[in-house]
Protein backbone atom coordinates (compact mmCIF):
# COMPACT_ATOMS: atom_id res chain seq x y z
CA UNK A 1 0.00 0.00 0.00
CA UNK A 2 1.44 3.29 -0.80
CA UNK A 3 1.62 6.31 1.52
CA UNK A 4 -1.24 8.38 2.01
CA UNK A 5 0.80 11.07 0.65
CA UNK A 6 1.10 9.52 -2.68
CA UNK A 7 -1.79 11.65 -3.27
CA UNK A 8 -0.30 15.36 -2.65
CA UNK A 9 -0.34 17.57 -5.42
CA UNK A 10 2.41 16.30 -8.11
CA UNK A 11 3.41 19.91 -8.63
CA UNK A 12 4.62 20.07 -5.04
CA UNK A 13 6.09 16.54 -4.74
CA UNK A 14 8.12 16.98 -7.76
CA UNK A 15 9.43 20.62 -7.62
CA UNK A 16 13.38 21.35 -6.80
CA UNK A 17 14.86 23.09 -3.81
CA UNK A 18 15.39 26.51 -4.97
CA UNK A 19 15.07 30.28 -4.46
CA UNK A 20 15.22 33.05 -6.96
CA UNK A 21 19.26 34.34 -6.79
CA UNK A 22 21.07 33.10 -9.45
CA UNK A 23 24.71 32.08 -8.17
CA UNK A 24 27.90 34.60 -9.45
CA UNK A 25 30.16 33.27 -12.38
CA UNK A 26 33.36 32.51 -10.16
CA UNK A 27 36.12 34.14 -10.58
CA UNK A 28 38.20 32.73 -12.35
CA UNK A 29 36.29 32.05 -15.60
CA UNK A 30 37.23 33.72 -18.42
CA UNK A 31 34.30 35.88 -20.25
CA UNK A 32 33.73 33.70 -22.74
CA UNK A 33 33.98 30.78 -20.59
CA UNK A 34 31.00 32.20 -18.69
CA UNK A 35 29.05 32.91 -21.65
CA UNK A 36 29.29 28.93 -22.60
CA UNK A 37 28.18 28.11 -19.28
CA UNK A 38 24.05 27.17 -18.73
CA UNK A 39 22.31 29.69 -16.59
CA UNK A 40 19.72 27.87 -14.52
CA UNK A 41 15.81 28.42 -15.45
CA UNK A 42 14.75 31.58 -13.20
CA UNK A 43 13.65 30.44 -9.83
CA UNK A 44 16.12 27.21 -10.50
CA UNK A 45 18.90 26.47 -8.14
CA UNK A 46 20.63 23.60 -7.28
CA UNK A 47 21.23 21.85 -4.13
CA UNK A 48 25.11 23.02 -3.97
CA UNK A 49 24.18 26.72 -4.02
CA UNK A 50 20.84 26.35 -1.87
CA UNK A 51 22.06 24.00 0.71
CA UNK A 52 19.44 22.08 0.26
CA UNK A 53 18.96 18.24 -0.93
CA UNK A 54 15.77 17.07 -2.01
CA UNK A 55 14.72 13.59 -0.40
CA UNK A 56 12.84 11.93 -2.92
CA UNK A 57 11.74 8.98 -0.18
CA UNK A 58 10.35 11.74 2.12
CA UNK A 59 8.13 13.15 -0.87
CA UNK A 60 6.79 9.89 -1.68
CA UNK A 61 5.61 9.79 2.09
CA UNK A 62 8.02 8.04 4.04
CA UNK A 63 9.15 8.74 7.42
CA UNK A 64 12.71 10.24 8.69
CA UNK A 65 12.83 7.51 11.27
CA UNK A 66 11.97 4.72 8.46
CA UNK A 67 14.58 6.72 5.92
CA UNK A 68 17.62 6.46 8.66
CA UNK A 69 16.66 2.42 9.22
CA UNK A 70 16.87 1.30 5.83
CA UNK A 71 19.94 3.71 5.15
CA UNK A 72 21.62 1.89 8.38
CA UNK A 73 20.42 -1.89 7.76
CA UNK A 74 21.78 -1.26 4.21
CA UNK A 75 25.19 -0.43 5.35
CA UNK A 76 25.37 -2.93 8.10
CA UNK A 77 24.56 -5.77 6.07
CA UNK A 78 26.52 -5.03 3.31
CA UNK A 79 30.01 -3.81 5.04
CA UNK A 80 29.37 -5.72 8.39
CA UNK A 81 26.95 -8.72 7.82
CA UNK A 82 27.68 -12.20 6.80
CA UNK A 83 30.84 -12.31 5.07
CA UNK A 84 29.79 -15.20 2.87
CA UNK A 85 26.14 -14.08 1.83
CA UNK A 86 25.93 -11.04 2.65
CA UNK A 87 28.90 -7.91 2.96
CA UNK A 88 31.44 -6.78 0.21
CA UNK A 89 33.19 -5.18 3.07
CA UNK A 90 36.16 -6.96 4.33
CA UNK A 91 38.71 -6.40 7.69
CA UNK A 92 41.69 -7.61 6.47
CA UNK A 93 44.73 -6.85 9.77
CA UNK A 94 46.71 -3.43 9.74
CA UNK A 95 50.08 -1.95 8.94
CA UNK A 96 51.89 1.33 10.42
CA UNK A 97 48.98 3.51 8.72
CA UNK A 98 46.51 1.49 10.93
CA UNK A 99 43.48 -1.02 10.14
CA UNK A 100 43.51 -2.21 6.50
CA UNK A 101 40.18 -3.12 4.69
CA UNK A 102 39.10 -4.12 0.84
CA UNK A 103 35.41 -4.08 -1.08
CA UNK A 104 35.50 -7.24 -3.13
CA UNK A 105 33.32 -7.63 -6.32
CA UNK A 106 32.57 -11.85 -4.92
CA UNK A 107 31.08 -12.46 -8.69
CA UNK A 108 35.00 -11.73 -9.99
CA UNK A 109 36.66 -12.64 -6.78
CA UNK A 110 38.49 -9.49 -6.86
CA UNK A 111 39.05 -5.94 -5.58
CA UNK A 112 38.44 -2.93 -7.63
CA UNK A 113 39.42 0.63 -7.90
CA UNK A 114 35.99 1.20 -8.62
CA UNK A 115 34.64 -0.92 -5.30
CA UNK A 116 36.97 0.71 -3.18
CA UNK A 117 36.93 4.18 -4.09
CA UNK A 118 32.53 3.75 -3.88
CA UNK A 119 33.38 2.05 -0.58
CA UNK A 120 34.82 5.15 0.70
CA UNK A 121 32.29 7.19 -1.01
CA UNK A 122 29.63 5.65 0.81
CA UNK A 123 31.55 5.70 4.33
CA UNK A 124 32.26 9.60 3.97
CA UNK A 125 28.81 10.58 3.55
CA UNK A 126 27.72 8.64 6.26
CA UNK A 127 30.35 9.44 8.82
CA UNK A 128 32.49 6.13 9.01
CA UNK A 129 35.93 7.05 9.21
CA UNK A 130 37.18 3.59 10.14
CA UNK A 131 36.27 2.10 7.61
CA UNK A 132 36.97 4.62 4.93
CA UNK A 133 40.51 5.17 6.21
CA UNK A 134 40.67 1.66 5.77
CA UNK A 135 39.95 1.75 2.70
CA UNK A 136 42.08 3.97 1.35
CA UNK A 137 44.92 2.56 3.71
CA UNK A 138 44.41 -0.64 1.75
CA UNK A 139 44.55 1.35 -1.90
CA UNK A 140 47.86 2.77 -0.99
CA UNK A 141 49.68 -0.18 0.53
CA UNK A 142 48.74 -2.43 -2.49
CA UNK A 143 47.09 -0.75 -5.46
CA UNK A 144 48.69 2.62 -5.91
CA UNK A 145 51.78 2.68 -7.85
CA UNK A 146 54.73 4.97 -6.22
CA UNK A 147 57.23 4.13 -8.60
CA UNK A 148 57.93 7.08 -11.10
CA UNK A 149 59.37 4.25 -13.82
CA UNK A 150 55.94 2.52 -13.72
CA UNK A 151 53.39 3.69 -16.47
CA UNK A 152 50.63 3.60 -14.12
CA UNK A 153 52.53 6.23 -11.53
CA UNK A 154 50.37 8.01 -9.19
CA UNK A 155 47.55 5.78 -10.32
CA UNK A 156 45.63 2.91 -8.87
CA UNK A 157 45.63 -1.04 -10.00
CA UNK A 158 41.64 -1.25 -11.21
CA UNK A 159 41.84 -4.95 -10.32
CA UNK A 160 43.64 -6.75 -7.63
CA UNK A 161 43.60 -10.61 -5.41
CA UNK A 162 41.93 -10.05 -2.23
CA UNK A 163 45.30 -11.00 -0.90
CA UNK A 164 46.74 -7.47 -2.60
CA UNK A 165 48.69 -8.96 -5.47
CA UNK A 166 47.51 -7.78 -9.04
CA UNK A 167 45.35 -8.74 -11.63
CA UNK A 168 45.91 -6.06 -13.59
CA UNK A 169 48.37 -3.16 -12.89
CA UNK A 170 46.80 -0.50 -15.53
CA UNK A 171 44.31 2.31 -13.85
CA UNK A 172 40.57 2.39 -14.62
CA UNK A 173 39.79 6.56 -14.15
CA UNK A 174 36.31 6.02 -12.49
CA UNK A 175 38.16 4.83 -9.69
CA UNK A 176 40.62 8.12 -9.30
CA UNK A 177 37.75 10.31 -10.15
CA UNK A 178 35.67 9.03 -6.91
CA UNK A 179 38.86 8.84 -5.15
CA UNK A 180 39.44 12.54 -5.36
CA UNK A 181 36.26 13.56 -4.32
CA UNK A 182 35.90 11.17 -1.80
CA UNK A 183 39.22 12.68 -0.64
CA UNK A 184 37.89 15.96 -0.74
CA UNK A 185 34.94 15.15 1.11
CA UNK A 186 36.65 13.52 3.81
CA UNK A 187 39.04 16.63 4.39
CA UNK A 188 35.48 18.81 4.61
CA UNK A 189 33.90 16.23 7.24
CA UNK A 190 37.23 15.23 9.41
CA UNK A 191 39.52 17.51 8.97
CA UNK A 192 43.24 16.73 7.39
CA UNK A 193 45.45 14.05 8.78
CA UNK A 194 49.07 13.38 8.75
CA UNK A 195 50.65 11.20 5.95
CA UNK A 196 48.46 9.27 3.28
CA UNK A 197 45.57 10.69 5.45
CA UNK A 198 46.11 14.63 4.63
CA UNK A 199 43.22 14.37 2.90
CA UNK A 200 42.91 16.99 0.79
CA UNK A 201 46.74 17.39 -0.40
CA UNK A 202 46.54 13.65 -1.78
CA UNK A 203 43.48 14.59 -3.66
CA UNK A 204 45.32 17.87 -4.82
CA UNK A 205 48.05 15.36 -6.04
CA UNK A 206 45.85 12.64 -7.49
CA UNK A 207 43.62 15.48 -9.44
CA UNK A 208 46.84 16.97 -10.64
CA UNK A 209 48.28 13.70 -11.87
CA UNK A 210 44.58 12.70 -13.73
CA UNK A 211 45.26 15.73 -15.85
CA UNK A 212 48.37 16.46 -16.35
CA UNK A 213 50.57 13.54 -16.01
CA UNK A 214 53.13 13.09 -18.55
CA UNK A 215 53.74 9.55 -20.65
CA UNK A 216 55.30 7.17 -19.11
CA UNK A 217 56.37 3.72 -20.96
CA UNK A 218 57.33 1.09 -18.69
CA UNK A 219 56.97 -2.72 -17.06
CA UNK A 220 54.60 -3.90 -14.74
CA UNK A 221 56.51 -4.93 -11.69
CA UNK A 222 54.66 -7.86 -11.73
CA UNK A 223 55.13 -8.83 -15.02
CA UNK A 224 58.09 -7.53 -16.60
CA UNK A 225 57.26 -8.61 -20.14
CA UNK A 226 54.13 -6.59 -19.57
CA UNK A 227 55.07 -2.89 -21.25
CA UNK A 228 52.45 -0.29 -21.28
CA UNK A 229 52.54 3.38 -22.17
CA UNK A 230 50.15 5.68 -20.21
CA UNK A 231 49.33 8.92 -19.87
CA UNK A 232 47.23 11.25 -18.67
CA UNK A 233 43.39 9.82 -17.42
CA UNK A 234 41.68 12.96 -19.73
CA UNK A 235 41.64 13.43 -23.28
CA UNK A 236 42.59 17.25 -23.04
CA UNK A 237 42.12 17.98 -26.89
CA UNK A 238 38.57 16.65 -25.63
CA UNK A 239 38.39 17.63 -22.01
CA UNK A 240 36.68 14.17 -21.87
CA UNK A 241 37.35 11.19 -19.14
CA UNK A 242 39.28 8.53 -21.22
CA UNK A 243 38.58 4.78 -20.87
CA UNK A 244 42.13 4.34 -20.10
CA UNK A 245 45.15 6.00 -19.99
CA UNK A 246 46.65 3.29 -22.00
CA UNK A 247 47.97 4.46 -25.54
CA UNK A 248 48.13 1.00 -26.58
CA UNK A 249 44.35 1.31 -27.24
CA UNK A 250 42.37 3.53 -29.37
CA UNK A 251 41.53 6.35 -27.44
CA UNK A 252 37.73 6.65 -26.57
CA UNK A 253 35.55 7.53 -23.45
CA UNK A 254 33.01 5.45 -21.20
CA UNK A 255 29.95 7.42 -20.30
CA UNK A 256 29.53 6.49 -16.85
CA UNK A 257 32.80 7.90 -16.32
CA UNK A 258 31.39 11.45 -17.18
CA UNK A 259 30.90 13.19 -13.44
CA UNK A 260 30.49 16.66 -14.32
CA UNK A 261 29.02 17.22 -10.50
CA UNK A 262 32.62 16.11 -9.51
CA UNK A 263 34.34 18.70 -12.08
CA UNK A 264 31.95 21.71 -10.84
CA UNK A 265 33.47 21.09 -7.85
CA UNK A 266 37.13 20.43 -8.78
CA UNK A 267 36.47 24.05 -10.80
CA UNK A 268 36.51 25.49 -7.34
CA UNK A 269 38.29 23.41 -4.85
CA UNK A 270 41.17 21.77 -6.94
CA UNK A 271 44.48 23.11 -7.97
CA UNK A 272 44.39 26.53 -8.96
CA UNK A 273 45.94 26.23 -12.61
CA UNK A 274 43.51 23.71 -14.23
CA UNK A 275 40.06 25.02 -12.61
CA UNK A 276 38.81 26.40 -16.22
CA UNK A 277 39.86 23.18 -17.62
CA UNK A 278 37.32 21.13 -15.32
CA UNK A 279 34.44 23.91 -15.95
CA UNK A 280 34.75 23.36 -19.55
CA UNK A 281 34.87 19.79 -18.83
CA UNK A 282 31.79 19.75 -16.60
CA UNK A 283 30.16 21.75 -19.80
CA UNK A 284 31.56 18.97 -22.10
CA UNK A 285 30.59 16.21 -20.67
CA UNK A 286 26.68 17.90 -20.73
CA UNK A 287 26.99 18.15 -24.30
CA UNK A 288 27.88 14.53 -24.53
CA UNK A 289 25.09 13.42 -22.25
CA UNK A 290 23.32 14.32 -25.28
CA UNK A 291 25.22 12.82 -27.94
CA UNK A 292 25.83 9.76 -26.90
CA UNK A 293 22.33 8.76 -25.57
CA UNK A 294 19.99 7.41 -28.25
CA UNK A 295 17.04 10.31 -28.92
CA UNK A 296 13.93 7.91 -28.11
CA UNK A 297 15.00 5.18 -25.05
CA UNK A 298 18.03 7.63 -23.18
CA UNK A 299 20.01 4.85 -23.40
CA UNK A 300 24.08 5.44 -23.76
CA UNK A 301 26.46 2.90 -24.65
CA UNK A 302 29.13 1.73 -22.50
CA UNK A 303 31.80 3.03 -24.64
CA UNK A 304 32.08 5.61 -26.62
CA UNK A 305 34.20 7.70 -28.88
CA UNK A 306 34.30 11.49 -28.12
CA UNK A 307 31.81 12.27 -30.54
CA UNK A 308 29.46 9.81 -29.13
CA UNK A 309 28.91 7.10 -31.46
CA UNK A 310 29.42 3.76 -30.01
CA UNK A 311 32.71 1.63 -29.26
CA UNK A 312 32.77 -1.85 -30.07
CA UNK A 313 35.97 -3.31 -28.72
CA UNK A 314 37.96 -6.72 -29.06
CA UNK A 315 37.48 -7.64 -25.90
CA UNK A 316 33.86 -6.30 -25.16
CA UNK A 317 31.55 -6.80 -27.84
CA UNK A 318 28.88 -5.49 -26.39
CA UNK A 319 30.20 -2.32 -25.30
CA UNK A 320 27.86 -0.67 -27.96
CA UNK A 321 24.81 -1.50 -26.02
CA UNK A 322 23.43 -0.29 -22.76
CA UNK A 323 24.90 -2.81 -19.85
CA UNK A 324 26.28 -2.46 -16.73
CA UNK A 325 28.68 0.27 -17.15
CA UNK A 326 26.12 2.48 -18.63
CA UNK A 327 23.54 1.93 -16.05
CA UNK A 328 25.43 4.87 -14.25
CA UNK A 329 25.16 6.86 -17.12
CA UNK A 330 21.80 8.42 -16.14
CA UNK A 331 22.99 8.66 -12.37
CA UNK A 332 25.45 10.93 -13.37
CA UNK A 333 23.33 13.48 -15.51
CA UNK A 334 20.95 13.51 -12.59
CA UNK A 335 23.00 14.00 -9.51
CA UNK A 336 24.24 16.97 -11.80
CA UNK A 337 20.98 18.06 -11.93
CA UNK A 338 20.52 18.09 -8.74
CA UNK A 339 23.72 19.93 -7.53
CA UNK A 340 23.84 22.07 -10.06
CA UNK A 341 20.39 22.78 -12.46
CA UNK A 342 22.95 24.01 -15.16
CA UNK A 343 21.25 22.22 -17.87
CA UNK A 344 17.48 21.72 -18.15
CA UNK A 345 18.19 18.57 -21.20
CA UNK A 346 18.97 16.46 -18.62
CA UNK A 347 15.83 16.40 -16.99
CA UNK A 348 14.59 15.82 -20.70
CA UNK A 349 16.80 12.53 -20.32
CA UNK A 350 15.89 11.19 -16.97
CA UNK A 351 12.07 11.47 -18.60
CA UNK A 352 13.05 9.98 -21.86
CA UNK A 353 14.71 6.89 -19.70
CA UNK A 354 12.46 6.44 -17.43
CA UNK A 355 9.52 6.13 -20.06
CA UNK A 356 11.77 3.73 -21.96
CA UNK A 357 11.73 1.56 -18.60
CA UNK A 358 8.49 2.04 -17.68
CA UNK A 359 7.11 0.72 -21.25
CA UNK A 360 8.72 -2.22 -20.66
CA UNK A 361 7.62 -3.16 -17.68
CA UNK A 362 8.81 -1.36 -14.03
CA UNK A 363 9.40 -4.12 -12.04
CA UNK A 364 10.78 -7.08 -14.85
CA UNK A 365 12.64 -5.20 -17.23
CA UNK A 366 15.96 -6.85 -18.61
CA UNK A 367 19.43 -5.14 -17.45
CA UNK A 368 20.87 -4.92 -21.42
CA UNK A 369 19.42 -3.27 -24.71
CA UNK A 370 20.30 -2.60 -27.80
CA UNK A 371 20.38 0.98 -27.99
CA UNK A 372 17.59 1.84 -30.05
CA UNK A 373 15.88 -0.79 -27.48
CA UNK A 374 13.75 -3.02 -29.52
CA UNK A 375 16.26 -5.76 -28.48
CA UNK A 376 16.33 -7.13 -24.57
CA UNK A 377 19.59 -8.80 -24.76
CA UNK A 378 19.60 -9.98 -21.29
CA UNK A 379 16.87 -10.37 -19.37
CA UNK A 380 17.99 -10.60 -15.28
CA UNK A 381 16.38 -7.71 -13.42
CA UNK A 382 19.06 -5.69 -11.50
CA UNK A 383 18.98 -3.86 -8.55
CA UNK A 384 22.08 -1.53 -9.49
CA UNK A 385 19.79 -0.38 -12.88
CA UNK A 386 16.43 0.09 -10.44
CA UNK A 387 19.04 2.11 -8.33
CA UNK A 388 20.21 3.81 -11.30
CA UNK A 389 16.65 4.48 -12.73
CA UNK A 390 15.59 5.96 -8.97
CA UNK A 391 18.19 8.06 -9.19
CA UNK A 392 17.39 9.36 -12.84
CA UNK A 393 14.03 10.70 -10.60
CA UNK A 394 16.23 14.05 -9.06
CA UNK A 395 15.73 15.25 -12.34
CA UNK A 396 12.83 13.78 -13.87
CA UNK A 397 9.77 15.92 -14.37
CA UNK A 398 6.81 13.35 -14.69
CA UNK A 399 4.60 11.68 -12.34
CA UNK A 400 5.83 8.50 -13.34
CA UNK A 401 9.47 9.04 -11.59
CA UNK A 402 7.70 8.45 -8.15
CA UNK A 403 7.29 5.02 -9.77
CA UNK A 404 10.81 3.99 -9.69
CA UNK A 405 11.81 5.91 -6.31
CA UNK A 406 8.77 3.17 -4.90
CA UNK A 407 10.79 0.18 -6.77
CA UNK A 408 14.31 1.32 -5.18
CA UNK A 409 12.01 1.37 -2.08
CA UNK A 410 10.98 -1.60 -1.97
CA UNK A 411 13.74 -3.50 -3.22
CA UNK A 412 16.11 -6.52 -1.11
CA UNK A 413 19.39 -5.43 -0.51
CA UNK A 414 21.37 -7.47 -2.40
CA UNK A 415 23.09 -10.98 -1.01
CA UNK A 416 24.71 -13.66 -2.72
CA UNK A 417 26.89 -13.84 -5.68
CA UNK A 418 26.00 -10.29 -7.31
CA UNK A 419 25.60 -8.57 -4.09
CA UNK A 420 28.98 -6.54 -5.09
CA UNK A 421 27.69 -4.09 -8.04
CA UNK A 422 24.14 -3.93 -7.09
CA UNK A 423 24.79 -3.81 -3.17
CA UNK A 424 26.80 -0.93 -3.22
CA UNK A 425 24.39 0.91 -6.11
CA UNK A 426 21.44 0.34 -4.20
CA UNK A 427 22.69 1.92 -1.46
CA UNK A 428 24.20 4.36 -2.87
CA UNK A 429 20.75 5.63 -4.87
CA UNK A 430 19.30 4.98 -1.07
CA UNK A 431 21.78 7.76 0.26
CA UNK A 432 21.03 9.96 -3.68
CA UNK A 433 16.81 9.52 -3.33
CA UNK A 434 16.79 10.46 0.84
CA UNK A 435 19.04 13.45 0.49
CA UNK A 436 22.18 12.32 2.20
CA UNK A 437 24.89 11.67 -0.73
CA UNK A 438 25.72 15.83 0.28
CA UNK A 439 28.88 17.96 -0.95
CA UNK A 440 31.21 18.17 1.99
CA UNK A 441 32.91 21.82 0.99
CA UNK A 442 36.66 21.41 2.81
CA UNK A 443 38.09 24.62 5.28
CA UNK A 444 38.56 27.76 3.74
CA UNK A 445 36.71 26.15 0.15
CA UNK A 446 33.76 27.98 -1.69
Amino acid sequence: MLPVTYLLPLVLLFSTSSVPAQPAVPAWETQAQAERRVVPPPGTQGAFAAGRYRNLFREAGYSGEAIREKIDKAFNQLFHGNPDTEAVFYWAGENANGRLAYVSDINNRDVRSEGMSYGMMIAVQLDKKAEFDALWNWSRTYMYHDDPAHPAYGYFSWSMKTDGTPNSESPAPDGEEYYVMALYFASARWGDGQGIYAYRAVADRLLSDIKNRGVITGPWASRRDRVETDGAQFNLEHKMVRFTPDNRRPDHTDPSYHLPAFYELWARWGPEADRAFWAEAARVSRDFFQKVTHPATGLAPEYAHFDGTPVTSSFNPRSGTFGPDAWRTAANWSVDWSWWAADPRERELSDRIQAFFESKGLDSYGNRWTLDGSVQLEANHSTALVATNAIASLAATQPRARRFVEALWNAEIPTGRYRYYDGLWYLMGLLHCSGEFRVWTPAGAR
